[in-house]
């Protein structure tokens, strides 16, 4: 691994990402570069983030269920919701997976909570799109593919939130399949109890006939209703908790604060500043910050397996003391490669600045570099050891002269 100095600008013009999907493999440089303000065009913080659009509550009156029509199935009529309403919803929609749920069988509650447990990762690898849905009595049915996000722009000029590569990672053969437990609509019970008038409604409860072909989770846990519209108005409210349609506040309020202060950037038209007033720029100083460890951000296998490669910058405050502090993403790669470079980034150690012959804390620009090396294995060459390893080739544009 090699350390030098040099201008991002340059660097990002000599060295473009590439996406190849026979590369495989991974392997990062770090080289650090003084501080420099660019005048950064950033796009409208409008088409960036959206507030969040909710539509106004919705005032349920107490009605009977509806009897269905004839030939209709009855769940479809009761449930308040049909299936090609739900279609017209979901499917084909740019979406986001909240929370970044990483397994491809994933279960949630009426209320949009996930039952059991499943690892979860960067935002930039939870772009969703469902393909198919399938509605039944208890159940909402899903299926989809999971979608990485990997920055393209690298330029100044470039917008960020459009020079955006949407790479689908999960494989044709496979799908993520995903199931929502639905709010049981039952009918009201009539009660003939003393004094009391024939036709009186008695609290909801599942017939014997509607427990019976419920499961036993779903007897415990799902709520019963007698309103339709109030079980769709749940189930609405549940896919709104599982997705999101673009980066909502919600979405950013649950991101990692280097990328909340990256999207602040963006949405102010600027390049990130520090919030404190004595953390210096490294051309103001006498010695500068250098780094003083190497290190290799983790790879991942959506990387690896779609061939992700390039630069990404990040800006680093360096303590008086050499540790880094506010760590924010200057120029993101995606597809959780920015993740793995921020938790490296922590763990280094650097040389800190000197003003006046004292320590002083600095904004120090980091560009980590990516690589995908292949793992093809040259052909043996006559009269070499059949069992030597050959040396990883790297790709064009990343080709390292080697003595």
């Amino acid at each position: 691994m090699s350390i030098s100095l040099f201008r991002f600008r340059r660097c990002c013009c000599a060295l473009a990402p590439v996406r190849s999907g026979a590369l495989t493999g991974f392997t990062a440089i770090l080289l650090t570069v003084g501080y420099a303000a660019s005048a950064q065009q950033s796009p409208d913080p409008a088409q960036m983030v959206q507030p969040e659009a909710r539509p106004p509550a919705q005032v349920l009156q107490p009605t009977a269920p509806q009897a269905s029509a004839p030939g209709e199935p009855e769940t479809t009529q009761a449930a308040g919701i049909t299936e090609e309403e739900l279609k017209q919803m979901l499917v084909g929609k740019a979406l986001f997976l909240r929370g970044g749920y990483l397994d491809n069988a994933l279960s949630f509650d009426e209320h949009g909570r996930i039952i059991g447990h499943s690892p979860q990762g960067s935002y930039a690898l939870s772009a969703f799109q469902i393909d198919r849905v399938r509605l039944t009595k208890h159940k909402v049915e899903l299926e989809g593919g999971r979608y990485g996000l990997h920055f393209v722009g690298q330029l100044a000029y470039e917008d960020p939130t459009k020079a955006v590569d949407r790479v689908r990672i999960t494989s044709k053969k496979k799908t993520v399949k995903i199931t929502i437990d639905r709010e049981i609509v039952v009918k009201p019970k009539k009660k003939k109890d003393g004094g009391k008038k024939a036709g009186t409604f008695a609290p909801a409860a599942a017939p014997a006939s509607e427990a019976a072909e419920m499961s036993e989770a779903d007897a415990k846990s799902v709520t019963t209703t007698t309103l339709p519209a109030h079980a769709a108005q749940v189930l609405k409210d549940a896919l709104d908790q599982i997705f999101a349609q673009g980066l909502d506040v919600r979405m950013l309020a649950a991101m990692p604060e280097f990328w909340k202060l990256y999207y602040q950037a963006v949405a102010d038209r600027a390049d990130y500043r520090p919030r404190d007033p004595a953390i210096l720029r490294q051309n103001t100083v006498d010695k500068k910050a250098r780094l003083l460890t190497t290190f290799e951000p983790d790879s991942n296998e959506f990387a690896q397996t779609n061939g992700v490669a390039g630069v990404a910058l990040y800006h680093t405050v360096v303590g008086a003391d050499g540790k880094p502090q506010e760590i924010v993403v200057g120029r993101p790669i995606g597809f959780g490669l920015d993740e793995n470079a921020v938790a490296a980034i922590r763990k280094a150690s650097f040389d800190p600045a000197l003003k006046d012959g004292k320590p002083v804390p600095v904004l120090l620009d980091l560009v980590v570099q990516f690589r995908i090396f292949s793992q093809r294995t040259a052909e043996h060459r006559e009269g070499e050891p059949a069992n030597k390893v050959a040396a990883p080739v790297l790709p064009g544009p990343y080709s390292l002269s080697r003595p």
